[in-house]
C-alpha cells in the first residue's frame, strides 16, 4: 500500500499539554558543553576523589545525560538517525513521559486493545487520563477496525498498539496499524519490544513517514539486558525533543551505557542467540501441542508462548511453582481464559518445563 503521509497535514504542538509548552527544562551541569576525559570537571559538586573502590575509576561523575556513545551504536543498528532516538529508564519511563506531554488529566483519553501489556492503562490512570478499552478480536487478536472508528472522539490523546503483542505474541496487522496511524489525528505508541522476534518488519525504518508515531524498542528482550532498564523511543525530531525537555536529568545511567555499548558490539553472539530462541520456540510449539491437557498453543512472533490449558490453568501454574518452574497465570485477562503465557528458555529449561506438563497432565488424567 502506497501511502502519503509525509505530506499528512499534523500539528502536534497542538497535541502538548500548554504547561508543557512552556516549560523551561532543567540544565544539567554535564549538558552545558562536550566533555572531554583529560578535562577538569569542577561543576557538578561530585566527589573528585572518587568511591571507596578501587576498580572502579569513573563512576563518581554523572553519565552522559543524552547518552550520545550509546545513541550511536542504537542509531548503526536501526539505521536511524540519533536526533530521532530517545532513551528511558525501560520503555516505562518512555510511556509516562508520553502521558505527561500529550494527555490533560481529567479531560483526555487513552485507547488500548486489550489484552496488552499492563503499564499503558497503570500509567493513563496514574496521570488521571480516562482508558477506553477496545478489545481485540477473539482467536486472531487483531484490530476491530470498525469498533476504532465509532469510539474514536476529540479527546482521543493517544492509541497504543503493541506488536508483537505481550501477551498473546501475534504480529497486529501492518496495513491495519498503517490505517490507524493515517486516520488519527493524535499519537500512536507502536510498541515493539519483540520486533526482533517477528518476521514482520519495524516500522522504524520507515519513522520520518509517520509524524504522528512513537515506536518503542528494548535492550531488555532479544538483547538480554532487562537488568540495565534501557528503553527506545524512535519517532520524530520534534518529539524527541519534547522527550528530552522532560525527562529527569541523569535516566540512564554511567554503568547501564557502557555496558550496553559493549552488548551492542557483539552482534555475532546476539544473532547466535536469536538462532536459539527461533528454535526452542518451534520446539516447544510442537512439544507441547502433543501434551494431552493443552488445548491449544497460539501462533507466536516473541520470545513467549500463549498456552490454553483445557481446564483450569491455575492448578497447573501452582504445580509447575511447587517443581520451582515460574510462568505466567494470565487466565484472569480478557480472552486469555485458562492461558499461561510461557517465555522460551534455554533448552535444558524447556525440556524440564515439558517434562513436568506431562507429568501433571498424566495424573490428571489418570484422576479423571
Amino acid at each position: 500500500m502506497k501511502n502519503n503521509y509525509s505530506n499528512y497535514n499534523f500539528d502536534l504542538r497542538s497535541l502538548i499539554r500548554k504547561n508543557i509548552l512552556s516549560i523551561e527544562p532543567y540544565i544539567s551541569a554535564r549538558s552545558e558543553h562536550n566533555k572531554e576525559k583529560n578535562s577538569i570537571f569542577l561543576d557538578a559538586n561530585e566527589n573528585s576523589f572518587g568511591p571507596p573502590l578501587s576498580f572502579l575509576n569513573s563512576y563518581h561523575r554523572y553519565p552522559d545525560p543524552i547518552q550520545k556513545e550509546l545513541k550511536k551504536k542504537i542509531s548503526e543498528l536501526k539505521n536511524v538517525s540519533t536526533s530521532n532516538i530517545f532513551l528511558g529508564n525501560g520503555s516505562d519511563e518512555i510511556i509516562d513521559l508520553i502521558y505527561r506531554i500529550f494527555s490533560i488529566p481529567g479531560i483526555d483519553n487513552a485507547i488500548i486493545f486489550p489484552p496488552t501489556y499492563g503499564m499503558y492503562e497503570v500509567s493513563g490512570k496514574i496521570h488521571g487520563v480516562d482508558i477506553v478499552k477496545i478489545t481485540l478480536t477473539e482467536e486472531e487478536y487483531q484490530l476491530n477496525l470498525d469498533k476504532i472508528k465509532k469510539i474514536v472522539n476529540h479527546h482521543s490523546k493517544i492509541i497504543f498498539i503493541c506488536s508483537p503483542n505481550n501477551p498473546t505474541g501475534n504480529d497486529i496487522k501492518r496495513k491495519d496499524i498503517e490505517h490507524i496511524i493515517r486516520i488519527f489525528s493524535g499519537i500512536i505508541v507502536l510498541d515493539e519490544a519483540y520486533i526482533d522476534f517477528s518476521y514482520q518488519k519495524s516500522f522504524s525504518i520507515d519513522i520520518c513517514k509517520y509524524p504522528n508515531l512513537i515506536i518503542l524498542q528494548t535492550l531488555s528482550k532479544s538483547w538480554g539486558l532487562a537488568g540495565l532498564r534501557i528503553g527506545i523511543a524512535i519517532a520524530s525530531k520534534e518529539i524527541i525533543s519534547w522527550m528530552n525537555k522532560i525527562k529527569h536529568p541523569y535516566n540512564i545511567s554511567y554503568l547501564s551505557q557502557e555496558i550496553a555499548i559493549k552488548a551492542l558490539e557483539n552482534k555475532d553472539l546476539f544473532f547466535y542467540h536469536l538462532k536459539n530462541i527461533f528454535s526452542e520456540r518451534k520446539y516447544m510449539e510442537k512439544s507441547l501441542q502433543k501434551i494431552s491437557i493443552i488445548e491449544k498453543v497460539y501462533p507466536s512472533s516473541a520470545n513467549f508462548l500463549l498456552v490454553k490449558i483445557n481446564f483450569s490453568s491455575k492448578n497447573l501454574y501452582k504445580y509447575l511453582m511447587e517443581k520451582n518452574v515460574f510462568v505466567r497465570d494470565r487466565s484472569k485477562i480478557v480472552l486469555c481464559n485458562h492461558c499461561l503465557r510461557i517465555t522460551i528458555g534455554n533448552h535444558e529449561e524447556n525440556e524440564y518445563l515439558i517434562n513436568k506438563i506431562k507429568k501433571y497432565s498424566t495424573k490428571t488424567t489418570f484422576k479423571k
